[in-house]
Formats: C-alpha cells, sequence, structure tokens
C-alpha cells in the first residue's frame, strides 16, 4: 500500500493511501506529490478541533491544479487522523486541496471523499498552527508541507 510522507516545520506525517476506496483521488495526489506540487505549500485554514487543510497553490483556499476529480464517497468514516478531500458546493469539484481531521468529524461522512488516514506523526499535524475561528480558520503565519514523498 503506498504512503505518502509529509515533511512539516512540525515533525514527520506518515498517511497511508486508501486506494480500494478511492482510487481516482490516490492516484491524483500520488501524481501531484511526485510533481513536487505540494512542496512549500501552506496549511491555509486551520481549525482547532476540526481539521487543517491545505493544497492551494494560492494559500488563500480559492486555487488547484487545474484537473477536477469526481467525488468518491464511501462508508469510511472521518475520525481523528482521516485525510479528505476538500471541495466547494458541486461534490465532483475536488482538486488538489486535502485536510487532516483533529478529531472525529462524523458530520462529514459520506459527504466528502475519504482518501488516506494518518499511520505516523499525528502528532505532529497536532501542533500546526491555528487559524482564526472568526475568519474561518485563516491562520497569518501558517504552517508549510516543506516537502511531501510517496515512500513504501
Amino acid at each position: 500500500m503506498e504512503k505518502l510522507k509529509l515533511n512539516l516545520g512540525t515533525g514527520t506525517v506518515i498517511i497511508e493511501m486508501l486506494s480500494e476506496v478511492a482510487p481516482r483521488h490516490t492516484a491524483r495526489i500520488a501524481e501531484l506529490v511526485r510533481s513536487g506540487f505540494y512542496n512549500g505549500l501552506p496549511f491555509h485554514r486551520v481549525i482547532d478541533g476540526f481539521m487543517a487543510q491545505t493544497g492551494c497553490p494560492r494559500g488563500d483556499g480559492t486555487g488547484g491544479s487545474g484537473v477536477k476529480i469526481p467525488a468518491e464517497f464511501s462508508s469510511v468514516t472521518f475520525a481523528r487522523g482521516t485525510v479528505g478531500m476538500a471541495r466547494t458546493s458541486d461534490k465532483n469539484s475536488a482538486d488538489s486541496q486535502f485536510f487532516i481531521c483533529f478529531a472525529d468529524c462524523p458530520f462529514l461522512d459520506g459527504n466528502y471523499t475519504v482518501w488516506g488516514r494518518v499511520i505516523s506523526g499525528m502528532e505532529n499535524v497536532d501542533k500546526i498552527t491555528r487559524g482564526d475561528e472568526w475568519l474561518n480558520g485563516h491562520v497569518d503565519n501558517p504552517d508549510i508541507i516543506i516537502s511531501a514523498e510517496m515512500i513504501d
């Protein structure tokens, strides 16, 4: 099973990719990682008790890679450490942005694509700088993905 290694300023995070659950999403994420797309991108939206979101090349939540991925909703629950795809109100609008849940988020179940789970380094996710709750989690001085790589 493929894994994604995120090198953050807070430490290393290893994500097990759930290709059997979301084959199109995991393939696209792996393609973007191998191209260096995520290197240097910020965690631009971080909401305490909810999630940390990254993957926007503009750093403000409005950008992506330019390739939309059709939804791959499943019965996998959004528990602490689950990695899911961000999207607009259009269920088929996921692109490059993803989030890691700080806590169980059952209200997301069946409405967002789950494509991974943190298997190591969740304590480093917990250290990511939180955003302003009154500004939908906007982070003024965000932590970044120093580098991302696919590992065995």
